[in-house]
């Protein structure tokens, strides 16, 4: 397959009164992706936090204990979408929620192929870097490991927003095979959301590949675990030949719900990484042998 049309949502928090609506959302949004000819669907990070609005409302403020909380919702919410791609036929990336794993919690993105289900068929990526919030107060660890998914002949890695800000994961499920980096995110602010869009599209240049940003959209005071998150849903780029000149391919309005659908045309990734303008992929070896320890050169005249 050369060519993939994907959609990626700025996914709404809503205050849902119980399961059969929060299940009526899900069915819906899938159902209009599929509509416009996706394939590949992308839920934000966190988006499974609208479950929050089902548990006690002396639970809504209290991070720590909503951990726990909603893993009563989790077979539910894996049967949902399972089910969901099944019936469609396509891979869908839920919005990602804290998983009990060990002793703790981990952010847990699953990814459901179109042949879900107990033949085991879907797969998961954990956030691997934490921010301040995740670690200093709602105590969220580290998952281990990364994970390429292999649908409908390509090759798939996920990213979930603060690890889109560090290369080395890219570049080795890049080293992987995955030609489209999925990128979920919550960003409370625009200087969080620009982080990650910038991180993406860098992740997009050094790889010559796709990423695919997801963005969790919510004005929610009911819950501190959510309040405020902004963003637009993007598509980015290497910019070389065929391919846009700015590293954008697709984009959404600001804080505008809904999905972003692409095609995305995997033969001109495939060339720029074998004869574009600039060859990031070929280079990176020479570049990473090169990266030698930095000399210390003082111009002042003053003797360190």
């Amino acid at each position: 397959m050369t060519t993939v049309r994907i959609a990626a949502a700025a996914y709404p928090i809503d205050f849902l009164p119980d399961w059969a609506a929060y299940q009526a959302k899900i069915s819906a949004w899938v159902a209009d992706a599929v509509g416009q000819g996706a394939s590949v669907l992308v839920f934000p990070e966190y988006a499974a936090l609208e479950l929050v609005a089902l548990l006690p409302p002396e639970l809504h403020h209290d991070v720590t204990a909503i951990r726990p909380a909603l893993q009563a919702f989790l077979p539910d919410f894996l049967t949902l979408h399972s089910w969901l791609a099944q019936q469609y036929g396509v891979g869908i990336v839920a919005g990602s929620l804290p998983v009990a794993h060990g002793q703790g919690f981990v952010n847990r993105a699953y990814l459901f192929g179109p042949n879900s289900g107990p033949d085991g068929q879907s797969s998961y990526q954990d956030k691997l870097m934490m921010t301040r919030f995740e670690d200093e107060e709602w105590h969220i660890s580290p998952g281990s490991g990364l994970r390429v998914f292999e649908l409908g002949g390509v090759r798939y890695g996920i990213i979930i927003c603060y690890d889109s800000e560090f290369p080395q994961m890219s570049r080795q499920l890049a080293e992987a095979g995955a030609e489209v980096l999925l990128v979920p995110s919550f960003t409370g602010a625009r200087r969080g959301y620009t982080r990650v869009r910038v991180g993406s599209m860098a992740r997009a240049l050094e790889n010559q590949v796709y990423a695919v940003h997801a963005p969790l959209i919510a004005d929610a005071n009911w819950t501190y675990a959510v309040e405020e998150a902004v963003g637009m849903a993007g598509i980015y780029t290497p910019s070389d030949d065929g391919l846009p000149e700015d590293g954008v391919l697709a984009q959404g309005g600001w804080n505008e719900p809904g999905w972003l659908v692409a095609d995305l045309d995997l033969s001109l990734t495939r060339h720029v990484r074998a004869d574009g303008h600039v060859l990031n992929w070929r280079d990176r070896v020479a570049a990473a042998d090169r990266a030698t320890p930095a000399e210390v050169v003082n111009l002042d005249g003053v003797r360190a």
